[in-house]
């Protein structure tokens, strides 16, 4: 993994959170999310482009919205530009298909960069989730674009590395593989040799082809599947989405597909976040793991791994939800008698990761 740390040009800041604060962070944080109506009087954000924050490495805002009658998750998902694992995580106790009128439903739109160069396309197929950095002009704000994926089911792997596009599709005609032809000839359904464009392609109406044999990013005739691992090792996205940058992705941009179950962060006002995904082997990856990351991405000092509570860790890797969790209420919890305690030194942090 690439360290993005650059020490010169890098500031620290001692936070210091009285111990009643750093209890009460995680429960004061839902609380102010904005409320967006939806259904005939919806405002959606712009959930697709954000410039670079000059401090620390996140973006976006989780908020909700109220759905309507006629909702499915599935239908708010695609109207705010989130997947179909992304919505269901954000929202374990809402029904998929009946989220009923007048329910609020989060919209999970805060992100953390991914740990790497920030340089064409960068894949996180733990996340299900595309970061496209286009490059700018001199004295342009640098930006990033995020958007919603399908990558390969089990057995179909989509392949991780460093690739480039090669060649832009529009309106493409599929031809199955060898291997789904006889697959389906086998089930007594054989499958075409090609599919013409059209309503029955799968590859939609866009689709860029990757310097890796049989891969591609492509739209999708099924948007319901995006943000799920469906595919037969391919990186779908929604027709809209895929539409918006096909023009703006030139041939040879570079694409690193990655794979990062766990996630650390720093909000431009300091505060440090980690996001585990639910694709993590926590046999292999935990609490131990997740320290180094916090030496090496956020430069933590052992006074402050120190005050993290082993319990809460390994329960975060047990039970990983997708979800950022603000690292203060990782924190132990105060011994009794110590709620009046004075302030203290809770974690010394860089806040501030400049782009690489």
């Amino acid at each position: 993994m690439m360290n993005l740390m650059n020490p010169t040009s890098t500031r620290r800041m001692f936070l210091k959170k009285s111990v009643l604060a750093v209890c009460s962070m995680a429960a004061v944080s839902t609380s102010v999310w904005p409320l967006l109506v939806y259904g005939d009087e919806q405002e959606v954000p712009d959930n697709n482009h954000y410039p670079i924050p000059e401090k620390g490495n996140m973006i976006g805002q989780d908020y909700q919205v109220m759905a309507s009658q006629e909702d499915t998750l599935i239908d708010i998902a695609r109207v705010h530009n989130v997947g179909y694992e992304e919505i269901l995580s954000a929202n374990p106790e809402v029904s998929v298909w009946v989220p009923g009128k007048g329910t609020a439903v989060t919209i999970p739109r805060r992100h953390i960069l991914p740990n790497e160069a920030r340089k064409g396309i960068v894949i996180n197929v733990a996340e299900l989730r595309l970061y496209y950095y286009p490059e700018v002009k001199p004295g342009e704000t640098p930006r990033v674009e995020t958007y919603p994926i399908g990558i390969g089911r089990e057995g179909f792997n989509t392949p991780l590395g460093i690739t480039k596009t090669t060649i832009r599709l529009e309106k493409p005609a599929w031809y199955p593989p060898r291997s789904m032809r006889q697959e389906a000839a086998e089930r007594g359904d054989p499958a075409p040799a090609v599919v013409p464009p059209g309503p029955d392609n799968p590859l939609g109406e866009h689709a860029i082809l990757l310097d890796i044999p049989g891969y591609l990013i492509h739209g999708t005739n099924q948007p319901d599947g995006i943000g799920m691992r469906a595919s037969r090792g391919c990186i779908r996205m929604y027709p809209e989405d895929i539409a918006s940058i096909f023009d703006n992705v030139p041939s040879g941009t570079q694409v690193n597909i990655i794979d990062q179950p766990v996630k650390v962060g720093v909000s431009e006002e300091g505060d440090a976040y980690v996001q585990v995904f639910k694709t993590v082997d926590s046999d292999k990856v935990g609490a131990d793991e997740l320290k180094a990351r916090l030496r090496l991405e956020l430069s933590a000092s052992e006074e402050s791994l120190a005050g993290l509570d082993d319990n809460r860790l390994k329960a975060l890797f047990d039970q990983p939800d997708d979800q950022i969790v603000a690292l203060s209420a990782l924190t132990q919890a105060p011994k009794e008698g110590e709620a009046e305690a004075a302030s203290m030194d809770i974690y010394q942090m860089i806040t501030q990761i400049p782009s690489a």
